[in-house]
């Protein structure tokens, strides 16, 4: 599959990223380059083999949750410099694209 730089261009106008016409061309040779590589594993036959997000074996390291005593709302927002009945007041930060 061939990746154009118009595609990685609407990519780009998608995620708000500002890109060079020398960034799409390069984004573009390597982003097919890496869908080459991927379309490479098809010749591989992996009937029976399970899916993994890891080959390592790691287990689950997370300690046990437990319900603990924690600030009251009171508390947590007394210093807040301006609050509401449940929480901060936090400035709206909107910008026209």
């Amino acid at each position: 599959m061939e990746i154009t730089q118009q595609d990685v261009e609407k990519v780009a106008q998608l995620a708000r990223l500002a890109v060079s016409a020398a960034e799409k061309e390069t984004f573009a040779k390597q982003l097919t380059q890496i869908l080459g590589h991927v379309d490479t594993l098809s010749q591989y036959d992996t009937t029976g083999i399970e899916p993994t997000a890891t080959v390592m074996g790691h287990v689950n390291v997370f300690r046990e949750d437990l319900v603990r005593p924690s600030l009251s709302s009171e508390k947590a927002l007394a210093n807040a410099p301006e609050r509401e009945v449940d929480g901060f007041v936090v400035p709206k930060i909107l910008e026209e694209r």
